[in-house]
């Protein structure tokens, strides 16, 4: 960084420490409520099994079908709540997103935003404050809100050009995927995600 010769160089506090804090979290697209829960130890399959069990309990109030978009973390394949998923797949199902596509994740975007809003720039000198910090922003959105909303709904038209391009590539045989340009000449597929 640099900083003119005649101003004090600035003092940036930090607390030297490897402790970390680590949440689960749902944001649901059509009003912005967000659900979470907090992970002081590891992420594995039993603590994403006791985050699955308590969001269908929250979600399942309204009687709707509720799907849950997913990355691939291998703890949310686990065979430890597969039997369960399967039972509740017609109400409550989980959607994987293709690898390697954070931005189709609208999670992602919270992560993102709750990072902004709670973390940068500011100087935590135990972890009980960071997790004060985080969760009265969580608490805030733990209500129909409109700033998630919004946010997840650019996350859900990105999915949605994903999906129009995994159609295209389906349809004309393309073996490239729906990440890559299409390069058969006999191809029609506007590959709405082309990437080099």
């Amino acid at each position: 960084m640099w900083v003119p010769p005649e101003i004090k160089d600035p003092v940036l506090f930090h607390h030297p420490t490897r402790k970390s804090i680590g949440y689960f979290g749902a944001a649901r697209l059509r009003d912005g409520k967000f659900v979470y829960q907090r992970e002081e130890s590891r992420f594995n399959a039993e603590s994403f099994f006791s985050f699955l069990k308590r969001l269908r309990q929250r979600s399942s109030r309204s009687g709707r079908r509720v799907v849950v978009i997913l990355d691939n973390a291998t703890y949310h394949h686990a065979r430890l709540h597969k039997e369960w998923r399967l039972e509740c797949e017609r109400c409550f199902q989980l959607e994987f997103m293709p690898p390697y596509s954070p931005e189709l994740n609208p999670i992602e975007r919270v992560w993102k935003l709750t990072r902004r809003l709670c973390l940068h720039n500011r100087y935590f000198s135990t972890l009980s404050e960071v997790i004060e910090s985080v969760e009265r922003q969580f608490e805030a959105w733990s209500v129909p809100n409109d700033q998630l909303r919004r946010l997840c709904t650019i996350a859900q038209q990105n999915r949605q050009l994903f999906r129009t391009s995994c159609i295209y590539h389906r349809a004309c045989g393309c073996t490239q995927g729906p990440r890559r340009r299409c390069r058969s000449s006999s191809c029609s597929c506007p590959a709405p995600l082309s990437h080099p």
